[in-house]
């Protein structure tokens, strides 16, 4: 046994070695994607979304490109592979499932942002507890994260080409409300 020991030790040691290395390749690599985002301009944009941090941000913009090269938000969604689609064939109609299309790498960028966006956004995560919670058409966990993925990215796609920053009350509604103005008498 004795003898087993120093090449144990040796082969902590190189782990060690790569691992340190790959800390200081992933501040790197972060620091030039933060360094892009700002160049952009798109820091600020991105990061009024509460929850969504600029390396996450920048992790989905690398994957999809330019936002603006899509024509609508739900483009963005079925680029990712997150737009639900139903099985038929002939009479039989089977259940809805994700395309499963897109870019994989792109949805685990989504996935990413989605655990923090849970965590951290109050209406993500509200969001989230009724799609779980609700007695009719309830959700799995693994559903209601994508249902939320596909929201923060429609969020970042609007964000992003309107330069405008996130509103919660449209994340929350869907459009802005108007306030009714009172007639005068």
């Amino acid at each position: 046994m004795r003898e087993h020991r120093r090449g144990g030790l040796e082969r902590v040691q190189l782990l060690l070695g790569d691992w340190v290395e790959d800390q200081r390749r992933l501040v790197d690599t972060e620091a030039r994607m933060l360094a892009v985002l700002d160049e952009l301009q798109l820091t600020e944009p991105v990061t009024s979304i509460d929850g969504v941090s600029p390396v996450g941000a920048a992790a989905v913009l690398a994957e999809t490109g330019d936002p603006r090269r899509f024509t609508t938000a739900r483009a963005v969604v079925k680029h990712v592979g997150l737009a639900p689609r139903e099985k038929l064939s002939g009479t039989y109609v089977g259940r809805t499932k994700l395309t499963g299309a897109g870019r994989p790498g792109l949805r685990l960028a989504a996935w990413r942002v989605v655990w923090a966006v849970l965590h951290t956004n109050t209406v993500y995560a509200a969001r989230y507890r009724h799609l779980t919670s609700r007695e009719n058409n309830k959700l799995t966990p693994t559903q209601a994260q994508t249902v939320i993925a596909a929201a923060v990215l429609r969020q970042l796609h609007a964000v992003i080409v309107t330069g405008n920053a996130w509103d919660p009350t449209i994340a929350r509604h869907g459009t802005r409300r108007k306030q009714e103005t009172p007639i005068a008498a």
